[in-house]
């Protein structure tokens, strides 16, 4: 896609040098002869770059600087100023321009600041990617040895080195954009952006104006261009989680975009063409949502190019130790903790459990495990009852060799469950794996109610 570039003169002359200069250059130059035609036109197509001149009639330049910046910090300007004006140009750099040149100009000169600016406002993308990626980048971890891991790990080497299209599918909690985010980051477009969508988020109303953007009055409140995720993701990536949520009428859109690789604008009348790398992901059977009439079949086979499926996390047992040792580590650092050790017994419990959520399941109990044990280690005991008797867990504790008080043991695992449920009697009941009624009349016995 071609850089715009907004010029802002009120000399005719000027106007037509400037564009005469660039004719030649891969640049869309949209033009404006003050401030205030520079400030609509900047609201419309919102350019990468903006030269404006300090001396206009009505809104100068130092003026229009100010308030597109106020729009928009990012955009780099550049300031046209007279022979004699240099202190008006430095002045507006204090305000935020990236640099200035002064009349007469060498047109080779304009053509090296121009370069120089919309390289900056490159590096400035790539630094708002990197510190996103850096804050996230705990996040960029996929941990397996078994042999379906294996398998995926191979397809993913395979498909990172082409543009296809990749359909990820699997269960909530596998996995699936830590995936996309691998194929994205080892593919040759891993410098470009990265956009991600979570289609089952955004309202349906919504969904074609985030996806595609809008132009200035659209509809109401749409009081200035807006650029949607395929825009932004130009040159590189755009992940489309839930892809299986699109509603049909958007689906019939989506495809366009696969087949032409065109987007556009709500409002607007121009086909704008965009170079972007489909990853989506879905837990739904969209073939049988295509049997039923909720998804398009063309649409399917567009997307299913590359399909890859995640595995259960009950399908791939082996990896459960490392994914406990991995947790572990994450969240001990979090809390600033020693690392937490885990007995066999407890790994062995969590490896015979379901694991309905997956990974996510799993990493969310370490995490409640590390901020809950008391210990250095991690046993069977600090495992919940309802793991343990899901797995068919078989567990007992120890009698004391001096014996104990059965009733005190009774009423004391009563208050605790009642504690880690925060006073919900069906959650304290399921945790003792009784009754309400029963927990209600044992409650009352030892005299525990809250």
């Amino acid at each position: 896609m071609r850089n715009k570039i907004l010029v802002a003169d009120d000399e005719k002359n000027m106007l037509w040098a400037i564009k005469a200069a660039l004719k030649k250059e891969d640049y869309d130059i949209i033009t404006a002869s003050d401030g205030m035609e520079a400030l609509e036109k900047f609201k419309e197509n919102m350019p990468q770059l903006v030269i404006l001149d300090l001396k206009m009639p009505g809104m100068d330049g130092m003026e229009a600087l100010r308030q597109i910046k106020s729009i928009s910090q990012k955009v780099s300007v550049i300031m046209i100023t007279a022979h004699g004006s240099v202190d008006s140009a430095i002045e507006a750099m204090k305000i935020g321009a990236l640099d200035y040149i002064s009349k007469p100009f060498d047109v080779e000169e304009l053509k090296i600041t121009i370069k120089k600016a919309l390289d900056v406002e490159k590096l400035k993308d790539t630094v708002d990617f990197l510190t996103g990626e850096i804050k996230s980048k705990e996040k960029q971890v996929i941990i397996g040895k078994s042999q379906k891991m294996k398998d995926v790990f191979e397809l993913v080497d395979k498909v990172s080195k082409s543009d296809a299209t990749v359909l990820i599918t699997g269960e909530s909690g596998t996995g699936k954009e830590l995936l996309a985010n691998a194929i994205h980051y080892r593919s040759k477009r891993k410098s470009g952006p990265y956009v991600k969508v979570n289609c089952g988020s955004i309202p349906e109303n919504l969904l074609e104006s985030e996806l595609f953007g809008y132009e200035k009055g659209a509809f109401t409140g749409a009081a200035a261009r807006k650029i949607g995720k395929f825009e932004r993701a130009d040159g590189g990536s755009i992940f489309l989680d839930e892809v299986g949520e699109l509603p049909l009428a958007m689906q019939v859109k989506f495809l366009r975009v696969l087949q032409e690789m065109e987007i556009e604008r709500v409002g607007g009348t121009e086909s704008l063409g965009v170079d972007v790398r489909i990853i989506a992901a879905t837990n739904k059977d969209l073939e049988k949502m295509v049997e039923d009439g909720l998804f398009r079949e063309d649409l399917y086979y567009r997307l299913n190019v590359i399909p890859i499926a995640m595995p259960a996390l009950r399908e791939r047992a082996e990896d459960i130790p490392l994914l406990i040792e991995h947790f572990l580590k994450k969240y001990s650092k979090k809390m600033s903790m020693d690392k937490l050790e885990i007995d066999s017994k407890a790994v062995e419990a969590m490896e015979k459990y379901k694991w309905k959520g997956n990974i996510r399941e799993l990493e969310n109990l370490i995490e409640r495990i590390v901020i809950l044990c008391e210990s250095d280690t991690v046993g069977v005991e600090d495992l919940p009852i309802e793991l343990l008797r899901a797995g068919g867990e078989d567990f007992e504790f120890a009698l004391p060799k001096s014996g104990i008080d059965l009733e005190k043991v009774e009423k004391s695992f009563i208050v605790q469950a009642l504690q880690a449920s925060g006073g919900n009697q069906t959650k304290a009941a399921k945790l003792l794996g009784i009754t309400r009624h029963t927990l209600i009349y044992r409650m009352e016995k030892y005299d525990t109610r809250q």
